[in-house]
């Protein structure tokens, strides 16, 4: 049985120009919304050559941070409501992030609200240590992650 893309067709944004930073993310312990976008921007989509960038998956109003309560919320939309790549894409977010933030930060990493229709279930997976642990010891699973990771410019 051939299996086609679930979005064969996605809406396709142009890329935004970057802004230039310092190569000191977060010299000062503190966190720049911003900075973190535009670290994990150029992820390629599993599913397609684009970024999540380019499918509106991410953007920048989509990262929040909470200095105070050291607790950080990055918010994805997937394409479609029934997108088999959604936690694929989370994995993503939470393997480039892995080592961004000082200690001190919890990454919260969800679906938008009403964005995909097993958003209770995508939002515990990616939230879970143990899960996470669990889909990266998977070698399909870590090769795909590693293969959007590893797409830089598009």
């Amino acid at each position: 049985m051939t299996l086609g893309l679930i979005n064969a067709n996605p809406v396709v944004h142009a890329k935004k120009e970057r802004i230039a930073r310092s190569e000191d993310f977060h010299g000062d312990d503190a966190v720049d919304p911003l900075e973190i976008y535009d670290f994990v921007r150029d992820i390629r989509d599993p599913e397609h050559p684009y970024s999540l960038e380019q499918l509106s998956v991410l953007s920048e109003e989509s990262i929040t941070v909470d200095e105070k309560l050291g607790r950080i919320l990055i918010t994805f939309t997937p394409t479609i409501q029934h997108c088999s790549m959604a936690t694929v894409i989370g994995l993503c977010l939470r393997v480039k992030l892995k080592h961004f933030f000082p200690p001190h930060y919890k990454v919260d990493i969800k679906v938008s609200s009403g964005s995909h229709a097993n958003e209770e279930s995508v939002n515990k997976q990616l939230n879970d240590k143990e899960r996470v642990a669990a889909a990266l010891e998977n070698p399909n699973l870590r090769q795909l992650v590693d293969e959007c990771l590893d797409s830089s410019e598009f």
